[in-house]
């Protein structure tokens, strides 16, 4: 009897990050890790240290469900101090260029949150490899819904609630609080630009891939996705904590010159010789919490 030998040959285009060819029936982009960007930065300032916060006395709920959409769950981890009820609340959003990163990157600087009496909830969302715009988009502003709808379990007070991102993420986080439909308190963009086409952006392939085509094939979608344009009247107060690199400043300024116009209470802190993702590490870490911490007690007299 011959045996038959069954040769299966599979292509992988070169560039592909491996991780989108796994069986995973979500597409998936690993690339951006915070291992990997810790040996890239670390490369031109030595000195930085990854700013590893300890978890104890922090109350710890991982992978809750907040979404279903197409058989799909989507899930948020919550991050709350042990004592003390009514917690106001933090949205923190991870970024990645819309295309990767994932919520376990928040955790840190959720641990150091919740240690200082807040609430964290940081959510999965759906990425532009299995979504593309507004779906992201439409998954935070539902978080918020099940925050609120959910807010006595939790012991939160739903009333006051801060959404915060990095990047990708604080592009996503500033369009949210902008256009939700439900009051948000403020807004905590770092490093996330305010607008997609603009003299200082440098946006590209990852934006035109979240947004469904290139700026010339779909001017409208890159128009309305960015933050910039949705300034009004009734917009939440607002924090920039920037790094040293003006791409990730697009369209703030212009952002600030109108809320100034309308009387909108902000504020901008840049650090100085800072590489953009510096939220991850020493000795950035600590001074951007504690400007964080600063603006929204600040709220309370204004």
């Amino acid at each position: 009897m011959k045996k038959i030998v069954a040769l299966l040959f599979i292509c992988i285009p070169y560039g592909q990050p491996l991780a989108l060819m796994a069986q995973d029936p979500i597409p998936r982009d690993t690339s951006f890790t915070l291992s990997a960007t810790f040996q890239k930065e670390r490369r031109y300032r030595p000195y930085i240290e990854v700013a590893t916060q300890d978890p104890t006395g922090i109350a710890l709920s991982n992978d809750v469900p907040y979404k279903t959409i197409g058989g799909r769950t989507l899930s948020v981890d919550i991050y709350r101090p042990s004592v003390d009820p009514e917690k106001q609340v933090i949205i923190m959003v991870h970024g990645g260029g819309w295309r990767s990163g994932d919520k376990s990157q928040n955790k840190d600087m959720a641990v150091a949150m919740a240690k200082r009496g807040y609430a964290v909830f940081s959510p999965e969302y759906r990425l532009s490899l299995e979504a593309t715009y507004p779906a992201a988009v439409d998954d935070l502003k539902d978080l918020i819904s099940w925050i609120r709808d959910n807010a006595s379990h939790w012991q939160l007070d739903s009333a006051n609630i801060v959404i915060l991102g990095c990047s990708s993420g604080g592009q996503l986080a500033s369009l949210v609080g902008l256009t939700s439909k439900s009051h948000i308190n403020a807004i905590v963009n770092i490093d996330g630009i305010m607008a997609f086409k603009h003299p200082e952006s440098a946006e590209g392939e990852m934006a035109a891939q979240w947004l469904g085509g290139t700026y010339e094939a779909r001017p409208q979608t890159w128009e309305e996705a960015s933050p910039l344009t949705h300034i009004h009247a009734h917009t939440p107060p607002m924090l920039f904590i920037n790094s040293s690199i003006p791409r990730f400043h697009a369209g703030r300024d212009d952002a600030i010159r109108l809320m100034d116009q309308w009387g909108i209470y902000h504020e901008t802190r840049t650090f100085d010789d800072a590489p953009h993702p510096f939220w991850f590490f020493h000795p950035w870490f600590d001074s951007m919490i504690e400007t964080i911490v600063n603006f929204i007690n600040r709220l309370d007299t204004k």
